[in-house]
């Protein structure tokens, strides 16, 4: 059968418009997600990959997400959020606390003794930012926010009581955790947690702050053999963390593409995060005990001494945020109110 210059148009065509229907030739975006810890540290392995699978399988595989751990694209952990915010990268995961005063409402949550279960708190964070502290990431697109699970101390003596910590070198990972340990008596240095174990092991400080999950990333277990926690169902600190997007990398995407972004972003995707803080730390626990590390859990009693000794953190956060104009005991009774909300 001969086929006229009409009917090959046609046929053209039609291949065309299958080919627009089937996707084949639908936009295919790759999107490099940047973070500071190694890929076999919890979140990267247990939250941004498959994150980043989700996505890549939502998106029918349109959505490429390149996962770059340990800074590999370059720049220091403190600048993370701005490598999302100016297009450096697409994507990153970072701790708030690590650009110090830049997001003082999300401070509410790094107040002594408000948080415990990871995934509890990180649905309550994520809650508190979208009703109170969305103007805080108007620079970015926000995927989610979480926290870590109950703060502990790590160190090389063993801290059995508050006055064992005075005078101790202790690195702390953002202000709030750092005027609190000054309130506690410690020396406060701060540092993000990947230069944590060097610092350990060449005794520029004595003891950190970082939840049990971090243990294994940073090997905690093998540099210092105590490990002491509090009673009840908060711990002594939490840090903050965020997933931000480059908003003109959200933007220039096609409408079916930032429904795929937005369905893996806000609520499941800070419980997700969260729930592997969680397993994280129970992660880093087995560790330390299979280390035969001496791990302490501070009496109600003498728990109770550090919640007075640490009460007046909120004192001095709230008059640092009333200067900025700042409502804080309204803003941590909000907090509050959702980390019980969620807690149920």
């Amino acid at each position: 059968m001969k086929m006229t210059r009409k009917t090959l148009m046609g046929a053209l065509v039609g291949a065309a418009l299958t080919a627009l229907a089937s996707g084949a030739w639908a936009q295919t975006v790759t999107l490099r997600f940047h973070q500071m810890l190694p890929p076999q540290a919890t979140i990267p392995a247990k939250a941004i990959k498959p994150w980043a699978e989700a996505v890549e399988k939502a998106s029918g595989g349109r959505i490429k997400v390149q996962l770059f751990p340990s800074m590999q694209l370059g720049g220091k952990p403190p600048e993370l959020f701005d490598q999302a915010k100016d297009g450096v990268v697409d994507l990153t995961w970072t701790v708030l606390g690590y650009t110090p005063g830049r997001f003082p409402k999300t401070e509410a949550f790094e107040l002594p003794f408000t948080t415990g279960s990871a995934e509890a708190s990180s649905k309550a964070f994520q809650e508190f930012v979208q009703t109170q502290a969305m103007d805080e990431f108007k620079d970015v697109k926000l995927i989610a926010v979480h926290t870590h699970g109950p703060g502990m101390f790590h160190s090389k003596s063993a801290i059995t009581k508050l006055e064992d910590l005075k005078g101790m070198k202790v690195r702390g990972g953002s202000r709030v955790i750092n005027i609190m340990l000054e309130q506690l008596g410690a020396t406060p240095v701060g540092m993000p947690v990947p230069a944590v174990g060097e610092a350990l092991s060449k005794g520029v400080i004595s003891a950190t702050t970082i939840p049990w999950e971090v243990v294994p990333a940073v090997k905690v277990q093998q540099i210092v053999k105590n490990h002491t926690g509090f009673s009840g169902d908060k711990g002594l600190y939490t840090q903050t963390f965020a997933v931000a997007m480059n908003k003109a990398s959200y933007d220039k995407l096609p409408a079916d593409l930032k429904k795929v972004i937005d369905a893996n972003s806000g609520m499941t995707a800070a419980a997700m995060f969260g729930r592997a803080m969680d397993d994280g730390d129970k992660a880093g626990l087995a560790l330390a005990q299979k280390a035969g590390n001496n791990i302490i859990t501070l009496d109600a009693a003498e728990t109770a001494r550090w919640q007075r000794a640490a009460a007046g953190v909120r004192a001095v956060w709230y008059k640092e945020v009333a200067a900025k104009g700042l409502d804080g005991p309204k803003l941590a009774a909000e907090a509050e109110r959702l980390i019980a909300k969620h807690a149920k």
